[in-house]
């Protein structure tokens, strides 16, 4: 049986409610549905989506358009303030004046207060300009019997004006120029003397709207507010929305501070339609109240985001931490006392920030009974128990009582290593060594061998550190016979190594040994734990040659590298080739013909046509064919340089000289030869001389052709003479290079060619055939 449109997207909602292509199906389908089949599926959609004003005005145009004001009301009451979109807002100011045309001056008045109402909420919206016209113009339809309240209609109207005129929105231009009409209809002389007052807060206002807008177009109005994922979308909205916001922070227009909050809280509003979810965004918003001065209002922002995100324990922390910081203790500890409450959010962090607070507002007394009762909860872990012991010693001054808590906390977390290693910390700052020691040998009598690294690890620092010689080569012996049955070493670590002693005598960043002596030790250590392993030579080179943190340098198994390791393709950072981590190992290319600071010829330009040769002349020429010539050309002309950064001006010159030909100058067999030995040389070369030129790699360098392409037409070419012009320097200027290449360009359909000098000899020659 096949369901219905909107069951098959309801069971989408129910895996993912969060679903927006089945959310926006089943609304386009509620449309199509009669009012007591649609409310149901209207009433789920705005329950996960509470800010779309978009389903909003869905539902109560459905309403409306069956006559049920009652709900209609309803709905209004429920989303009007939530949702500041022009669209809805004008469905809310057209409901109203439909239920109030037959009320005569009555209803006159109440649509007159809904137009204030509504103007009070999104009069300063980007999009209100219809907004404004249309209020101007009810205003102006009022009946005036008497010559008092036409005055009063004409009041009311030019003060509509003027503050349509200073709010920066689309239709901003639209409504001077109906001012301007109105004043002057009422009276020119008076008109003058408004119209100078209000034409620069009019400019202000203009200016203002069109650096609005641009932040303005960077916003989808059409996105539903869902939990952000981390896509691209949604931080690019979440940046637009804070860009906008930092830009009314800003009060461009210059306006008071009153009706800039305002501006800055409706910006607020509306962000929080779409990013709903974000918790930054809340707290920015609450802050924001808070620094104004009105505290009320960051109270209740905070109150709606934990309704919008009831398991957010930092916006419950933040809420806490307001009400502490302005003396309502009762309402802050309600709120710690509340997130106790909720089962999702009662963990062991709840009861540590609930301990703190207790210490800071009532004392140690209600501290250590709340403790006494959070240590029987289910979900107290040890940190609970480290938290409490360690407020007690530094700031209650009591050692006493903090080292019978954690006495009392091992006998639930002896199996803990985290716990062990707070409590030795604990009883180095007493200096407490004989506890020290009994503790470390007490944990790991219990502790399994592959739990108990670090508590091997902390042991052994401290006998480093505060041990004699005797006890501290002991300790490293034992800790290697466990952990060699563990698995975690390898039995070669039995036997005593450099890297003990490197551990032995380095403290914090200080080390009896190189950068480079760490890195031998290290791989010799990778090296001993796979010497048994079958390895490839790429493997051995990328495995042995890891380095390490020298920070992370502490213990001789702080030197070990993995074994994982040698799966992982590492960057040859002595040559200039491109990292490529899926590379395989032992790729057949050409061998290295490198010199210090150039990169690798066989990774670079000739691999790839070498690793054809390396496969028959067929496979070559099948590959070359799809190879543009010119392409073939360029990458045979491009010069080798030295080092990773090369002089600009010396490569675009070289290039600059080289006239490449962009149609089919011969068959791949001539492409081949191309690539692999680079254009033949021509008859006169750059300098004056026949000879090749060795670059600083040690290949060899053939210079172009002067301005040739590689198969001469001239059929008199066998009676060509060469002269040699006066050389010039060679131009720095890039600008003025091109320049030249332009005026050269213009020969290349003439018999004269010119050629520039080459950039290793500094010298210019040029022939004419």
């Amino acid at each position: 049986m096949t369901l219905p449109i909107h069951e098959k997207d309801g069971d989408n909602l129910s895996v993912d409610k969060y679903n927006v292509e089945a959310s926006e199906i089943l609304a386009n389908e509620a449309q199509h549905l009669p009012i007591s089949e649609a409310t149901p599926i209207y009433e789920q959609l705005l329950l996960t989506f509470p800010t779309a004003a978009k389903y909003w005005k869905q539902y109560v145009e459905a309403q409306m358009a069956v006559n049920n004001d009652d709900a209609t009301k309803q709905i209004f009451s429920r989303c009007l303030l939530n949702c500041l979109q022009i669209s809805l807002w004008r469905c809310y100011i057209r409901f109203i004046r439909k239920v109030n045309e037959k009320k005569g001056a009555e209803g006159l008045e109440e649509t007159r207060k809904a137009f204030d109402f509504m103007l009070n909420y999104v009069g300063t919206d980007i999009a209100s300009g219809p907004l404004w016209m249309e209020y101007i113009a009810f205003l102006k339809s009022l009946p005036a019997s008497t010559a008092q309240e036409e005055s009063q209609r004409m009041t009311s109207v030019r003060k509509a004006y003027q503050k349509a005129i200073v709010t920066p929105t689309h239709h901003v231009e639209q409504l001077w120029k109906d001012y301007e009409n109105f004043e002057n209809s009422v009276s020119r002389a008076l008109a003058k003397g408004l119209l100078s007052e209000y034409q620069p807060k009019y400019n202000s206002a203009r200016a203002v709207y069109r650096e609005r807008k641009k932040y303005i177009d960077e916003i989808d109005w059409n996105m539903l507010a869902v939990p952000p994922t981390g896509s691209y979308k949604e931080e690019q909205q979440c940046m637009a929305w804070k860009r906008l916001l930092a830009f009314e922070k800003g009060n461009p227009q210059r306006i008071d501070s009153a009706s800039s909050n305002r501006r800055i809280a409706f910006t607020y509003e509306q962000c929080l339609m779409y990013l709903y979810h974000y918790p930054d965004i809340w707290y920015d918003y609450a802050t924001w109240h808070a620094k104004t001065g009105s505290i009320d209002s960051a109270i209740k922002v905070f109150q709606r985001a934990l309704k919008a995100l009831p398991d957010s324990e930092v916006l419950r922390y933040a809420y806490a931490e307001l009400e502490e910081s302005r003396g309502a203790i009762q309402p802050a500890k309600k709120i710690y006392e509340s997130s106790l409450a909720n089962a999702v959010n009662a963990n062991a962090l709840a009861h540590i920030q609930f301990i703190r607070f207790l210490r800071r507002t009532e004392g140690v007394e209600a501290a250590r009974k709340y403790f006494l009762d959070a240590r029987k909860s289910p979900n107290c872990t040890y940190h609970v128990y480290v938290a409490y012991a360690m407020m007690t010693f530094c700031l209650d001054k009591d050692p006493k009582v903090a080292h019978n808590v954690f006495e009392a906390g091992l006998k639930r977390f002896m199996h803990e290593p985290g716990y062990i290693l707070e409590y030795a910390d604990f009883l180095c700052r007493l200096n407490d060594d004989r506890n020290i020691r009994a503790l470390f040998e007490r944990a790991l009598s219990s502790l399994p061998p592959e739990e108990s690294v670090e508590v091997w690890k902390r042991f052994t620092q401290f006998e480093q550190t505060y041990g004699d010689l005797t006890s501290m080569l002991k300790v490293e012996q034992r800790r290697k016979e466990a952990l060699s049955k563990s698995g975690e070493e390898g039995s070669s670590t039995l036997e005593g190594s450099l890297q003990d002693v490197v551990s032995r005598y380095s403290f914090m960043d200080l080390w009896p040994c190189s950068s480079k002596d760490l890195d031998h030790l290290a791989r010799q250590d990778w090296l001993a734990k796979n010497i048994n392993k079958k390895m490839d030579k790429s493997t051995f080179l990328n495995g042995a040659s890891s380095s390490i943190d020298k920070s992370s340098v502490g213990l001789a198994t702080n030197l070990k590298i993995s074994a994982s390791s040698a799966k992982v393709v590492y960057p040859d950072t002595t040559q200039m080739v491109i990292y490529d981590p899926m590379q395989k190992s032992g790729a057949g290319l050409l061998p290295n013909i490198t010199a210090p600071g150039l990169p690798s010829l066989s990774s670079l330009t000739l691999a790839p046509a070498m690793a054809l040769v390396g496969s028959g002349t067929k496979a070559l020429d099948e590959n070359l064919k799809a190879i543009p010539p010119a392409l073939v050309a360029f990458i045979a002309h491009l010069p080798a340089v030295e080092g990773p950064s090369p002089d600009v001006d010396m490569v675009l010159s070289i290039l600059l000289q080289n006239n490449i030909s962009t149609g089919q100058t011969g068959k791949s067999a001539t492409s081949t030869q191309l690539l692999l030995t680079g254009p033949a040389p021509s008859t006169s070369d750059r300098s004056g001389s026949n000879k090749s030129r060795p670059n600083p790699s040690g290949l060899l360098l053939k210079p172009n052709r002067d301005g040739q392409s590689l198969k001469r037409k001239d059929h008199d070419r066998q009676e060509d003479d060469e002269t040699t012009v006066q050389s010039r320097p060679l131009p720095r200027d890039v600008f003025r290079i091109r320049q030249i290449q332009k005026v050269r360009g213009v020969s290349t359909s003439q018999t004269e060619s010119a050629s520039y000098g080459s950039a290793f000899s500094g010298e210019q020659s040029a022939s004419t055939e």
